[in-house]
């Protein structure tokens, strides 16, 4: 049996990357979420052939000092947390330490960085996880991270990224998700030099969907806002009656974090159960703000996916909440009114048929006062000429 032995830090680090650092989203996401936690009011995102060959995220957040930027690198190196118990309220994106250093063990990692009390910035070279240099360089206060050629130093998993095409798919939806989460932090997204989105701060989400998703999505939904005790939940539900054929627009944020949740899905699904067809999904935007306490965030690598401490007290918070929005959406005193057919009786038998729309009939030279002075068939014979004289 060969000899037990440690690991060097670069192949730890290159092993934890599988876990934190799947594709050129999930580099997105960490490094958004720095940039976020330090208190970015302005975040900058390009990437080019599907952040494979390139990524940047550039912030004005706090920044740091030359001390700290090495140490940041470090793995476990983390400025959230200081013991095991702050895990049971964590309040922060990032918290484990493990990103940077992940991400800089399997790519060609630059990391430039000034707090606004210095004035040089410091910058960090590392190529597949071996320092280059470390060096003074000048640059405006904040962060600016730029990954190239991810995955090149370990290229049995770079031959399982998707398409250029899937990939920038994901980091494009992975952008507007915390674009939306943050509408007080103004968001630019560039893709190989084209803007795809340019977002300044916005007063509430729904000005922001408006901006990055489009007016049709903003004008097919309505706020809503609902407390009870600790838990609150606002945000953007669709209309009674709109529905999509698939989940992708039922965006959900725990404490302003874009998570996966059955808990908050099934719930929402099940307030709809009589205002969308069987089979259909209604959009929703919402947001759950709850005591960091009573939620982990620290069961997923990712922190994708979220566990809730009273499960069963969310669930039925979130459908009583969403259940009572739709009632009072559908109630008379709301105003909304479903859009029903305009209908007309026939004079000759008084059936209901659909009434015929004027401007319709004048496209085409005639008028409905035309159509009725026309005479009327009394038989086949009478029909089969009439047809052939018009």
């Amino acid at each position: 049996m060969p000899e037990i032995r440690i690991l060097s830090d670069q192949v730890a680090n290159q092993i934890a990357a599988g876990e934190v650092v799947e594709r050129p989203v999930a580099v997105l996401k960490e490094l958004v979420e720095n940039s976020l936690d330090a208190g970015a009011q302005k975040i900058e995102v390009e990437f080019r052939n599907g952040g494979k060959s390139y990524l940047r995220v550039e912030d004005d957040g706090m920044g740091m000092n030359p001390d700290q930027a090495l140490l940041a690198l470090e793995r476990h190196a983390t400025s959230k947390i200081r013991k095991a118990s702050d895990l049971n309220k964590v309040g922060t994106f990032g918290f484990r330490g493990e990103a940077l250093p992940s991400i800089a063990s399997v790519s060609r990692f630059v990391l430039r960085t000034r707090p606004i009390s210095s004035n040089e910035g410091t910058e960090i070279f590392i190529n597949g996880g071996k320092m280059i240099h470390c060096k003074d360089c000048g640059m405006p206060p904040g962060t600016r991270v730029e990954v190239s050629h991810l995955f090149n130093s370990v290229p049995g998993r770079r031959k399982f990224l998707k398409t250029e095409v899937t990939e920038a798919t994901h980091l494009i939806h992975m952008a507007k998700l915390y674009a939306l989460a943050h509408p007080s932090v103004t968001f630019t997204l560039i893709e190989g030099g084209r803007t795809v989105f340019r977002s300044p701060a916005c007063d509430s989400p729904a000005d922001r969907v408006r901006e990055i998703f489009g007016r049709g999505l903003a004008e097919s939904l309505t706020p809503m806002d609902a407390q009870e005790n600790d838990l609150r939940l606002s945000g953007l539900l669709g209309k009674p009656g709109q529905s999509r054929s698939t989940r992708k627009e039922m965006i959900f944020f725990v404490n302003r974090r874009p998570v996966d949740s059955r808990t908050l899905s099934y719930a929402v699904i099940e307030a709809f159960h009589t205002f969308v067809p069987k089979g259909r999904f209604p959009p929703a935007i919402l947001f759950l703000e709850i005591d960091p306490a009573v939620v982990d965030v620290n069961v997923h690598p990712s922190k994708r996916e979220i566990r809730f401490r009273d499960d069963p007290k969310v669930r039925s918070f979130i459908l009583n909440s969403v259940l009572a929005h739709n009632r009072a959406m559908t109630s008379p005193s709301s105003g909304f009114k479903p859009t029903l057919p305009v209908v007309e009786y026939e004079e000759e038998n008084g059936r209901q048929v659909p009434k015929i729309d004027s401007q319709a009939l004048e496209l085409f030279g005639q008028s409905k006062t035309t159509e009725l002075s026309q005479p009327k068939p009394n038989s086949l014979q009478e029909t089969i000429s009439l047809k052939k004289k018009r």
